[in-house]
């Protein structure tokens, strides 16, 4: 076991290309740290980036890729679906290996003090980096978006914990945490109607009264003609894959629509989608990597490749270094 940090910044642009190539440049700049993934979303109009490595090195290559995405993404000009702050809507830090929690939110808030100075960036600190208990939660430090960010930073409950009282003229404002394991998990459903998924989202999502440790939005995909319910889970151990798919899939027969399939943004650890192979009764013996892919299958994921799963990314990309 070595001490290891997973950073998943989130950028407001999926469009761009050679924006979205120009930040996996920098992100690849430092030796130690190993991209893993990249996800863009021309709906949301969103990209997520995952990469991992030793702590100073993957800090590094965060710093670089803020840099880029501050110089190239005008939030005065961006649209998309997905709720958003700023360039740089957030960036969480998550231990692996021997990493504790404690380092992690160490790592994190010396990074934020660390962008804040040198963009002149508004940062709010969150989940376990928080020094504000109202700030442990990324919805409401967003909810107000770019638009409505200088009024929120106005009232005394909205100023940000470093950095500008006020917003950066084109990169807004940022949030950084420090956070266990998050699947960001999407499903599509067989509507246009995105009302019908706003009802199914707030029988799921945690605040609403649905599943402990689930956030849920529902979200028009135009481009997609249907739409979709935008999940993240923040405990699978708490609250397993298989069991969101099922509340949904009843949620959704009372509407009666279906779900047309599902999708990962980013990664999910090993062990969420091996308790989704247990559930189906895959047996213990198989390979990982035929669990791993009758899980995805059972839940309906697209485009899915063992790599998706976080532990053998992170194993396959380093040997191939």
């Amino acid at each position: 076991m070595e001490s290891l940090v997973e950073c998943i910044p989130n950028f407001s642009e999926g469009v761009r290309a050679e924006t979205l190539e120009s930040i996996s440049a920098a992100i690849q700049g430092p030796a130690g740290v190993w991209l893993l993934d990249r996800t863009a979303d021309a709906d949301h109009n969103r990209s997520v980036y995952t990469l991992a490595g030793y702590p100073g090195p993957v800090l590094t290559a965060a710093e670089a890729a803020v840099a880029v995405a501050i110089d190239r993404i005008d939030m005065r000009h961006q649209r998309g679906q997905h709720p958003r702050i700023g360039a740089v809507d957030v960036i969480p830090f998550v231990p692996l290996g021997e990493t504790t929690m404690e380092q992690c939110v160490k790592g994190a808030r010396r990074f934020a003090e660390t962008v804040a100075r040198r963009f002149e960036l508004p940062v709010y600190l969150y989940a376990e980096a928080a020094v504000r208990p109202d700030r442990r939660g990324l919805a409401d430090l967003r909810r107000a978006g770019f638009e409505g960010l200088a009024q929120a930073m106005r009232e005394p409950s909205g100023e940000p914990d470093l950095g500008p009282r006020t917003p950066h003229p084109t990169a807004g404002a940022t949030a950084v945490g420090a956070r266990r394991p998050l699947i960001a998990f999407n499903i599509q459903l067989s509507t246009t109607d995105v009302a019908l998924a706003r009802r199914i989202a707030t029988q799921v999502r945690e605040r609403d009264g649905g599943l402990p440790g689930v956030q849920a939005l529902g979200i028009d995909l135009a481009s997609q003609g249907c739409s979709q319910l935008s999940m993240n889970i923040l405990d699978h151990d708490r609250m397993p894959l298989w069991r969101v798919w099922e509340t949904v899939e009843l949620q959704a027969q009372k509407e009666r629509v279906s779900m047309l399939d599902s999708e990962l943004i980013g990664l999910a650890p090993v062990r969420a989608l091996t308790d989704v192979a247990d559930h189906i009764g895959v047996a213990t013996g198989r390979p990982m990597d035929e669990r791993v892919s009758q899980a995805a299958a059972w839940l309906r994921i697209r485009r899915f490749d063992p790599g998706m799963a976080l532990e053998l990314r992170l194993a396959a990309v380093r040997a191939a270094y």
